[in-house]
């Protein structure tokens, strides 16, 4: 397949499909659609030029500092290696995204975004979409939408694994975010799945989930206390110190009487007291595969549609 053979299919010259694929103006958006269409459905990727270097960083909100929950580590590893791939950065917020087509770009990737969120993007984009952070779910995706994530499931098994071997006896967890969204549902099958495999007490009423932010995070963990847990397992967010401000309140010492675990958040899981046992991504390698990916597509060679790397345990001192 190549650009003469999809202007024969679209009944177009092979100057409107280059027009196309080069994102000028001047196209009748029906037939760039079409022409789009039709690449995907041949598996057709036009190559991208090695001169356009520039990458636009999708995020879900404006305010990306401090460098503490995951969607900033993320951002902080890319805007780490991309620039000395000899790449540009542009972070475009997701309630800025009708820039997008003002700007000239080799790839975008999203963090921490719902793919629903993005979903008519071959019909409007040449350049590969890489979500960050998030798997696939749902209908089929196009040729040009890619996935770089961590595996949710050995995240979980890794925690609460860790806390069995402990002699934890009741685990409470808090899912940070809303329940059957994204990597909340991921995580919520996975923990489980997890402690009927370790024969650890599995009732419905053991996981919660924090809604957007942080604020349900005491009321959560006195349900959970109300219970008789005596070790948390709380994946996502800044859970790791809000949780532990709250079992302050409640007159609770980690770990003498709760054993913690949350997920890593730079600046603040290795200094709190006492230092947190921690769930993490590999930022630094799954920033690595975004650049290997988007070097590949810029150099017209294929990559797999779906990247996972494995989590990793921080053992610290907040498990008893």
């Amino acid at each position: 397949m190549n650009m003469r053979k999809i202007a024969e299919l679209a009944g177009v010259s092979p100057a409107t499909v280059s027009r196309v694929f080069n994102r000028n103006t001047g196209v009748n958006e029906e037939i760039a659609k079409k022409i789009r269409k039709i690449a995907s459905e041949y598996n057709y990727h036009p190559q991208i030029s090695e001169k356009l270097k520039n990458v636009v960083i999708i995020t879900p909100y404006n305010n990306v500092y401090p460098v503490q929950s995951c969607i900033d580590m993320l951002l902080m590893a890319l805007t780490g290696v991309l620039p000395e791939a000899g790449f540009r950065v542009e972070i475009l917020p997701l309630n800025s995204l009708e820039r997008l087509p003002d700007i000239r770009f080799c790839a975008a990737v999203a963090i921490g975004i719902d793919p629903s969120m993005l979903p008519d993007w071959e019909e409007k984009y040449n350049e590969p979409l890489i979500f960050l952070d998030r798997s696939p779910a749902g209908k089929k995706r196009g040729n040009n939408i890619f996935f770089v994530n961590s595996d949710e499931f050995s995240g979980m098994e890794l925690a609460l694994t860790h806390l069995k071997e402990r002699s934890c006896k009741k685990i409470g967890c808090i899912i940070h975010g809303n329940r059957g969204e994204g990597n909340t549902l991921l995580r919520e099958n996975a923990v489980l799945e997890i402690l009927k495999k370790l024969h650890l007490p599995d009732s419905p009423s053991l996981i919660q989930f924090s809604g957007e932010g942080s604020l349900r995070y005491v009321e959560l963990v006195g349900k959970l206390l109300k219970q008789g847990v005596d070790a948390l397992f709380c994946p996502g967010g800044n859970a790791g110190i809000t949780v532990l401000y709250a079992l302050s309140l409640y007159g609770r010492q980690v770990p003498e009487d709760i054993s913690l675990i949350a997920s890593e958040q730079t600046f603040f899981s290795n200094y709190a007291v006492p230092p947190q046992t921690t769930i993490t991504q590999e930022y630094a390698l799954l920033a690595g595969k975004v650049l290997e990916l988007i070097s590949a597509r810029t150099s017209g060679k294929d990559f797999p549609r779906v990247t996972t790397l494995p989590y990793r345990l921080i053992k610290r001192e907040s498990v008893k």
